[in-house]
């Protein structure tokens, strides 16, 4: 069974769960848990109904029915979730899915006004951007088919990491074109953003705004936001589980330049680090940070110099290399990537 970050893994206990990682253990395949069935839920899906949940949610819910979709990992030495392989009923591909959708619109039976949408931001980049058909893909609620069509977001994925980047300076290009129909956020997209993903004072609403604005990885789509998600092509995936072992050193803070960003969309955002500044934390040698969640990603380009705060990790494969790891729960409180002087203008 192979999966993919932006995968879905529907299992025989009526879950959905996403994809994280490249790699998987033997037993199970690592992925974080999104939808639970539930009666008054406000997702359907072939008449049967699920609930959102977040990571709190996601771990007592596991604890309390399904305990044997956590382990401690002896890779990562923290406790984790995974879908066990004998549970797995289905791996969900973002690029069928799109597939699916982009026939139904030539076979003139795609009615669903939200994924109408997502054939125009599939058209756009294939037809104007150049990106093969084959690099690209649908995920988030309208991979499993639990969206709301009223309040659904469009999570596409471009496979590939230059793919990825040549999606992005297109968009720069375009999003204030009248004559394409992919657009510029405006501030009250952003607010609603910053209202879901920031849930303490790391960011302000301004510097959020600012942030975003500048990764041209998020648009709208007649009025329905849209992402542009990274997936490394499986050519760009190297080693097997197992060949690095993470060891945690406690949290630290740190100031350093980006050296190398080609990654810093990825699951997880990679950025390589030099010139490095111990603030707070242990000492070690840090030549890469790591963010977990959608909003570091992107944070900073080569040659800007950051602040970062999360964990430090030991990591030893080949060759030992250590980390600090920003996002170690999904609404990531008290861990930040931010540039050390931010001028908005």
């Amino acid at each position: 069974m192979r999966a993919r970050p932006r995968d879905f893994i529907y299992t025989r206990d009526d879950l959905f769960l996403a994809t994280t990682t490249y790699l998987h253990p033997d037993d199970r395949i690592l992925a974080f848990l999104r939808y639970v069935p539930k009666e008054d839920g406000e997702r359907s899906r072939n008449n049967s109904r699920y609930t959102k949940v977040d990571s709190k949610q996601a771990y007592a819910y596991l604890n309390d029915f399904f305990p044997n979709y956590i382990f401690n990992c002896d890779v990562t030495q923290v406790e984790m979730m995974g879908a066990p392989k004998d549970r797995v009923k289905d791996i969900l591909k973002p690029e069928e899915r799109l597939k699916e959708i982009m026939q139904s619109w030539l076979d003139g039976h795609l009615e669903d006004q939200l994924l109408q949408k997502v054939v125009m931001v599939a058209e756009v980049f294939q037809d104007e951007a150049g990106i093969s058909p084959a690099h690209m893909g649908i995920s988030g609620s309208i991979l499993p088919g639990l969206y709301d069509p009223a309040v659904s977001d469009i999570d596409f994925v471009i496979y590939g990491l230059e793919n990825h980047r040549n999606a992005m300076e297109f968009f720069s290009e375009i999003k204030n074109d009248p004559d394409y129909p992919l657009d510029a956020i405006g501030e009250d997209y952003w607010l609603r953003l910053y209202e879901k993903r920031i849930k303490d004072s790391s960011l302000s609403f301004q510097e959020f705004q600012w942030y975003e604005n500048r990764k041209n990885n998020r648009g709208v789509v007649s009025g329905t936001l849209f992402d542009i998600l990274a997936t490394r092509d499986w050519s760009e995936i190297e080693g097997i589980y197992g060949d690095k072992v993470y060891e945690p050193l406690g949290y630290a803070e740190i100031e350093c330049t980006v050296k190398d960003s080609i990654a810093s969309f990825d699951n997880p955002a990679v950025y390589e680090v030099e010139d490095v500044k111990i603030l707070n934390g242990p000492t070690a040698p840090i030549t890469q940070v790591a963010s977990y969640t959608h909003t570091y990603a992107g944070q900073a380009v080569e040659g800007e110099r950051i602040l970062v705060k999360g964990k430090l990790e030991r990591v030893t494969g080949k060759k030992t290399i250590h980390r600090l790891i920003v996002g170690t729960t999904r609404e990531s409180v008290g861990e930040f990537i931010k540039l050390k002087s931010l001028k908005k203008s």
